[in-house]
């Protein structure tokens, strides 16, 4: 087949494909900044629901504590000069998204890999990479508001 390129009609299949790919993927793993707030805010949620406080009174509180959580962590890597003290409290970011990557490649890819040994790797792997790359934005996130 043959495009005449002057009128704009090529198309290049396998560049749809990895463009497509590629944005599916980069929307899926936008999650790791919203982890630490997420299950902060479901934690909460349970709590003051616990407590026959009702469901609008459940979900403000789950709000606040989502909010406060985030906030204190960058505040916390913002005024912090300790580089450990800041790597903790980037871990702590961290290791909700860590589990929410694990449990998104895992929900997609137990039933391609028979494998469990190689199953669990790929789903560490991914956990890992995905805990890295929370850390990586939040330590920029936090260092840029309170640069100026």
């Amino acid at each position: 087949m043959i495009l005449n390129h002057s009128r704009g009609g090529s198309h290049d299949p396998d560049l749809t494909r990895n463009l497509f790919i590629d944005r599916a993927l980069r929307d899926r793993f936008q999650f790791r900044d919203q982890c630490l707030a997420f299950m902060v805010g479901i934690t909460a949620f349970q709590y003051v629901y616990a407590t026959d406080a009702g469901f609008m009174m459940s979900g403000l509180a789950a709000i606040g504590a989502a909010v406060l959580s985030v906030g204190f962590v960058i505040a916390v890597l913002g005024f912090a000069k300790n580089p450990f003290f800041r790597l903790f409290a980037l871990a702590v970011f961290a290791v909700p998204a860590c589990i929410a990557g694990y449990a998104l490649v895992h929900g997609v890819a137990k039933n391609a890999i028979d494998s469990i040994i190689l199953l669990n790797m790929l789903c560490g792997a991914s956990g890992l990479i995905v805990a890295i790359a929370a850390m990586i934005n939040l330590n920029a996130l936090g260092t840029a508001v309170f640069s100026r």
